[in-house]
């Protein structure tokens, strides 16, 4: 019975689908002088893979379109000749910068409990290029990130029940990372929330414009460097889902320095090199939320003297909006001295900014409803890292449950 059973599921078992087929004519050729994409990181040194669409790699996944790039990978999309579904290939460079993501994927699959609105990966696999290897992530195709929402909204902002709705979920996904995988993301923004395909028209859209147009490239060493492509916009949009772990780490230590950039997002404790722990994701996504809700940055750090982003700018903001920072605190940073006398004066070389407050900057609410979000703010953005609440505390927020009303 059990060999008749095997040969009915060996029969019931979907063969593999074969290969499209990519015209390799009539496309624009890219001018010589135009860099373009990963070009500008320098493809002449063969950092990245030489893929070519069309090409299956991996015995199963045909590569069938560009979807980005970075500093650190390329992505594209592709078919999955053996389970009959697209899916996103994510192939980094050679120099090893991603072994962490990839250990930190690993991670969460180990992580037996229920997770949500964190991006998945399906499998992982080795490329091996011409200057060595290159190691591939494979996920679910995601459609564009919060940044883009933000790009195509006429308003550049998030409405208040899109925002309560996207925060809800993002602070599951938090939740279930810092509790259950014990992990620190570290580096939540607008362009790592991505939201999932709802409408999978939009992928077979996507094939078939490169099939019928095929996208614009040019060649460079031997490398072909393509122009990305984007999905059409779709009927309806899916779930935000928190992605990227390339600088994800361990949440059993404190850390006094690590890959956290200091960029318009960066803490207090960042900023003044004070051991941090999970509230550094707190703090991030409090100025996430006013990015997407405001419309503006809460920080920008741009410094009035050196015509760029510094530290010292980035805090004088920080004394502006929130008043000094303890001393306590202080006492605990390594680069406090930098910028703060003994007795927690500002020494930082440059004037600090007119003094604002969470109440003058916030435009969009009035009255109660106004106070309760800026009450759920505050939970968030507070100098020092363990004033501010937990994940779990956050989604019991009244203004977040819908209590709060105008």
């Amino acid at each position: 019975m059990a060999s008749v059973i095997g040969s009915a599921r060996r029969l019931l078992k979907k063969a593999p689908l074969q290969p499209l087929h990519f015209h390799d004519a009539n496309f624009e050729t890219i001018p010589a002088s135009r860099k373009i994409e990963e070009e500008i990181h320098d493809v002449s040194t063969s950092r990245y893979y030489p893929l070519r669409i069309g090409e299956v790699v991996n015995t199963k996944y045909q590569v069938v379109g560009k979807l980005g790039f970075g500093l650190g990978s390329t992505v594209w999309l592709a078919n999955d000749l053996h389970e009959h579904r697209a899916v996103a290939l994510k192939v980094f460079t050679n120099d090893q910068q991603n072994r962490e993501e990839i250990s930190t994927y690993k991670h969460l699959v180990s992580v037996k409990s229920n997770r949500r609105h964190l991006r998945d990966a399906l499998d992982t696999f080795t490329l091996y290029g011409p200057k060595g290897e290159h190691q591939c992530l494979v996920h679910e195709p995601m459609w564009e990130s919060a940044r883009d929402l933000l790009r195509r909204n006429t308003s550049h902002k998030f409405t208040e029940d899109l925002l309560k709705a996207f925060l809800y979920r993002l602070l599951q996904a938090l939740d279930y990372l810092h509790s259950e995988a014990h992990l620190i993301h570290t580096d939540i923004s607008a362009g790592n929330v991505l939201m999932e395909i709802e409408d999978h028209l939009i992928i077979t859209a996507f094939i078939k414009a490169e099939q019928d147009h095929p996208s614009p490239r040019k060649e460079v060493d031997g490398y072909t460097v393509y122009a990305s492509r984007s999905f059409d916009l779709p009927k309806s949009i899916g779930e935000p889902v928190l992605s990227d772990f390339g600088s994800a780490v361990s949440g059993d230590v404190a850390h006094a320095t690590g890959r956290v950039s200091l960029s318009t997002l960066g803490s207090p404790e960042v900023c003044l090199q004070i051991p941090w722990s999970y509230s550094i994701d707190i703090w991030n996504i409090g100025v996430l939320i006013w990015d997407l809700f405001e419309g503006k940055h809460m920080f920008y750090g741009q410094d009035p003297k050196e015509k760029r982003y510094m530290t010292r700018a980035h805090i004088a903001e920080m004394i502006a909006m929130m008043g000094p920072p303890p001393l306590e605190l202080l006492k605990r940073g390594k680069r406090a001295a930098e910028f703060f006398t003994k007795d927690g004066q500002w020494r930082g070389e440059i004037p600090l900014p007119s003094a604002t407050s969470l109440e003058e900057s916030e435009e969009n609410l009035d009255g109660s409803n106004k106070e309760a979000f800026l009450q759920f703010m505050r939970k968030m953005l507070q100098w020092q890292p363990e004033r501010r609440q937990t994940v779990k505390q956050l989604l019991q927020d009244p203004w977040l449950n819908g209590v709060a009303t105008m």
